[in-house]
């Protein structure tokens, strides 16, 4: 046993190199010594192990609103929005942090709006890919995240939503901008980026929607405004803020996981074998990607009454933190968890969360990515790693993992 000191939750970050090179080599230590830890520079207790999580993203009693945290829990504190007297929560924050009733009551009639356009979308996300595809290099070195990963994202939400193409432009540099809203230790530069991009967005999606209501067409805004007119009970500024957070969740991860499940598909030969052999079963490489290398690392709740988590009592208002990287290899429930496996006998990962506030956008994530790595191994059969051995660009956003820059050979 070690006498190492526990590492905090901003050890869970790229802020310390041993976990941005390894997070496994930080976080197996940690659930092996002290599945549930209390950190106290954080003010929450940090649980590890796959039952631990997976009980608590699934419990629907407890809260997601961090002003119901304790004053001690100082990163849920931390992410409050400070807003005028009398402006409604609901106008300040998506469905990301809020509790029922206001989370049921604007999550039900988005989600019934996404997944219907989801469920068709297929013919048009492929030919997406195939413009991306096309702008590629058709031989030599190029950095698949600038020209592949990053794109398809962004592309395929502004074409659900129904961005006009000529503002294309302006729309993925407001998205790029609203992404540091997941980033709680931003800059003040990065935070006025962020705020001017949601003022951006929210001029724009406040334009479309007053020209849907007048010339409806087949897309996202036009379902949303009819089911405000048909009784669905949300307005346009809660509409606004949750388009927003489709693009701030989508982009940001999705284009993570392409790019992380391609890099260990060709850190492993045997299996992209496997999946060029039968590409029918991409479904189930995109799902050992999201346990193996998932793009988010963390989410948390607020304890709503006296329960115990993690074998510790807690009282309401006391925070957890949860890690999903560390509980999508415990090796407890995943036989050899450090191998990338996608013949894996199949046991659900919590890569999406759980309970109540499931990923809204999983649906598209998984549509994205396996129609992007399907199309991208046709197209480039001979694909490779410039260099296998290079250190990855991981990015130095927290709680998050995905690359900068993979530099491969067509």
């Amino acid at each position: 046993m070690t006498d190492q000191p526990l590492p905090s939750l901003l050890d869970l970050t790229p802020f310390n190199a041993a976990y941005q090179a390894d997070p496994h080599s930080v976080l197996d230590d940690l659930r092996g010594r002290c599945p549930a830890h209390r950190d106290d520079k954080s003010g929450s207790l940090v649980l590890t192990r796959y039952a631990d999580v997976r009980a608590v993203v699934n419990n629907r009693e407890l809260w997601r609103n961090p002003e119901r945290a304790e004053a001690g829990a100082t990163l849920q504190r931390h992410l409050v929005a400070q807003r005028p007297e009398g402006v409604p929560r609901t106008h300040v924050t998506s469905i990301l942090t809020l509790d029922d009733p206001d989370h049921a009551r604007i999550r039900q009639p988005l989600s019934q709006a996404l997944y219907a356009r989801v469920a068709k979308f297929r013919p048009a996300l492929e030919a997406l890919i195939d413009e991306t595809l096309d702008r590629l290099p058709a031989e030599g070195e190029f950095d698949l995240m600038e020209g592949y990963c990053v794109p398809i994202p962004i592309d395929a939400i502004a074409r659900i939503l129904g961005v006009d193409p000529g503002r294309l432009t302006e729309f993925r540099a407001w998205s790029e901008g609203v992404i540091q809203s997941l980033n709680p230790l931003r800059t003040p530069e990065q935070t006025a980026h962020m705020e001017a991009s949601g003022l951006a967005l929210n001029a724009y999606f406040t334009q479309l929607m007053e020209e849907r209501r007048t010339e409806p067409r087949d897309d996202l805004i036009s379902d949303m405004v009819a089911l405000q007119a048909g009784g669905a009970d949300l307005d346009d500024g809660e509409l606004c803020l949750n388009l927003q957070a489709l693009l701030v969740g989508g982009n940001l991860t999705t284009t993570d996981l392409i790019g992380n499940t391609v890099r260990n598909l060709l850190l492993n030969p045997g299996e992209l074998a496997k999946l060029r052999a039968d590409p029918g079963i991409v479904g189930a490489v995109v799902e050992e990607a999201l346990r193996f290398e998932p793009p988010v690392d963390i989410t948390g709740r607020i304890v709503s009454g006296d329960i115990e988590a993690g074998g510790c009592p807690m009282h309401a208002g006391q925070a957890i933190t949860v890690s999903l990287r560390a509980a999508n290899r415990d090796p407890d429930v995943f036989e050899d968890p450090h191998a990338f496996n996608v013949s894996r006998k199949h046991k659900p990962h919590v890569a999406f969360g759980g309970g109540a506030h499931m990923c809204i956008g999983a649906p598209l994530a998984r549509l994205e990515t396996g129609v992007a790595l399907v199309k991208l191994f046709e197209r480039f059969p001979g694909l490779r790693l410039a260099d296998p051995a290079a250190t990855p660009a991981w990015r130095s956003l927290p709680f998050f993992r995905g690359m900068e820059r993979l530099a491969v050979v067509g």
